[in-house]
């Protein structure tokens, strides 16, 4: 791992001199990990591409804000993971009346079974945590990943990863116990 970030310091520092080689060199480390996470968390192919594009545009034109190059893998994951988020958070809002109205309007002709509205009712309660809830909860239970490399891919400490876990599984229970009040 060492040499990796070694290999980014160096090539983000020869692209700061001016090389240019350098940053195809990053882009071809990159860009398919950049889609692969993107991708991960929009599940859409081509929208995945357009974002992991739209960050290496926000990569060239910050990367010399880049305090520590040795750090560029975590900075720019995090720059995918935002734009990847923002996108989600515009789909939310144009889908989120949407959603709603087909599930209201489908449970009543009765073509879902009671455990299908409830995985439906979880996905939209998952949907509408805040961001940084919203990506924990996807990091830990989709992704398997532990709360120390999630701290580490989102660049936050540990303590902070689990709070927003602890926070977003009481809002879960929380909408759940709601939803099934209602229903």
């Amino acid at each position: 791992m060492r040499a990796n970030n070694n290999i980014d310091k160096e090539l983000v520092e020869a692209y700061l001199a001016g090389d240019k080689t350098a940053l195809a060199t990053l882009v071809k480390r990159w860009h398919k990990l950049f889609c692969d996470k993107a991708y991960w968390l929009v599940k859409d192919k081509d929208v995945a591409k357009d974002i992991a594009q739209d960050s290496w545009t926000t990569i060239i034109h910050k990367i010399d804000k880049l305090k520590n190059p040795n750090q560029f893998k975590y900075w720019a994951f995090r720059i995918v993971c935002n734009k990847s988020t923002d996108w989600l958070r515009q789909q939310t809002k144009n889908q989120k009346r949407i959603i709603g109205y087909d599930m209201e309007i489908e449970s009543r002709e009765g073509h879902y079974s009671k455990d299908q509205i409830q995985k439906q009712i979880l996905l939209e309660a998952i949907n509408a945590l805040p961001t940084n809830q919203n990506e924990v909860v996807k990091l830990f239970y989709h992704q398997d990943y532990s709360l120390k490399q999630i701290s580490e891919l989102l660049n936050i400490s540990v303590g902070t990863a689990k709070s927003r876990l602890f926070h977003a599984r009481e809002k879960l229970k929380n909408t759940l116990k709601y939803k099934n009040y209602e229903n």
